[in-house]
């Protein structure tokens, strides 16, 4: 199934075979018409207005950093390299942008872009926060050093390699019939429910998974478990993998130290509250920038 997710739709060729050559890469620092993506504290360089889109500026860029840490690779687009680098250590809030940009952060920028650019938005965001988190060996504590353009860091002393990663997170919305379970937290808005969530853990399946999280965080049993959709969440760096399933018990008893609440709402009562938000106060779902929003309107349609 192919559902257009915010953070999805990304047209970059990764050059998984170019990226393994370092003069390769070396030569597109150095050409004119090569790309950068100038992150700041995370933050995501944009130019408003009529046409909203991701301001890059020239590999002059690069020179302008004053830590030395190395450009990241995001791909090739129409043959041009696209790379995008960490400025959080410059000073001022302003430090690298191109004119009439300013900068954003993540969420604000992706309900301003077009798909595929937010799409960039997501790898480039999610790439940088992951080698700033690794910048010692977690084997051996040593300095690591980045190579193939960011696919990996090495270590300086043990030659372990180190790879981003990308945490798996089962996403869902349980059915019974003309109900769908929804949950809350507790630092969330009043009337804020969403589909149940939770990391994947070591050794289980999607499906295994889904059914463990809604057992615990509800008590009730999911059961024929169908995958929906996939998508990426650059918060930090997970995928949220989207599934429907169906309720093999109705009683709901919560835990508490998941959620603050978690209750039945009919179909109708979720599509109006798709349709206009503030006409149930007591039902209040994502915005259509999260895949919750998507799995909920799939339910509502089907």
């Amino acid at each position: 199934m192919t559902v257009p997710h915010t953070f999805g739709g990304n047209p970059l060729d990764r050059a998984a075979v170019q990226r393994r050559d370092p003069d390769w890469i070396n030569a597109q620092l150095e050409r004119a018409d090569t790309r950068i993506l100038a992150l700041w504290r995370l933050n995501i360089p944009i130019v408003e207005g009529d046409a909203p889109h991701l301001a890059w500026v020239g590999p002059e860029a690069v020179a302008q950093r004053d830590d030395g840490t190395a450009p990241v690779l995001l791909g090739l687009l129409d043959g041009v390299a696209h790379f995008a680098i960490n400025v959080s250590k410059l000073d001022g809030a302003t430090p690298i942008l191109a004119e009439g940009a300013s900068y954003a952060d993540a969420r604000s920028a992706a309900t301003l872009l077009p798909l595929e650019e937010a799409g960039i938005l997501a790898q480039a965001k999610a790439q940088i926060d992951w080698h700033a988190r690794h910048q010692f060996c977690p084997i051996c504590g040593e300095q690591t050093s980045m190579h193939q353009g960011g696919l990996m860091r090495r270590c300086d002393s043990c030659n372990a390699e180190h790879f981003p990663r990308t945490d798996p997170v089962v996403i869902v919305v349980v059915t019974d019939g003309e109900r769908c379970l929804l949950g809350r937290q507790k630092s969330w808005p009043p009337g804020m429910f969403s589909a149940l969530a939770g990391f994947v853990d070591h050794g289980e399946t999607i499906e295994e998974a889904v059914r463990r999280e809604v057992k615990e965080e509800t008590s009730i049993d999911a059961i024929n478990v169908r995958y929906h959709s996939s998508q990426p969440w650059p918060f930090p760096m997970s995928l949220m993998i989207g599934c429907i399933a169906e309720a093999g018990s109705t009683e709901i008893k919560i835990d508490e130290m998941e959620l603050d609440d978690a209750q039945w709402f009919t179909r109708d009562e979720a599509r109006r509250s798709l349709e206009d938000p503030d006409s149930i106060p007591e039902l209040k779902v994502p915005g259509p920038m999260a895949i919750a929003h998507q799995l909920v309107k799939a339910w509502v349609n089907e």
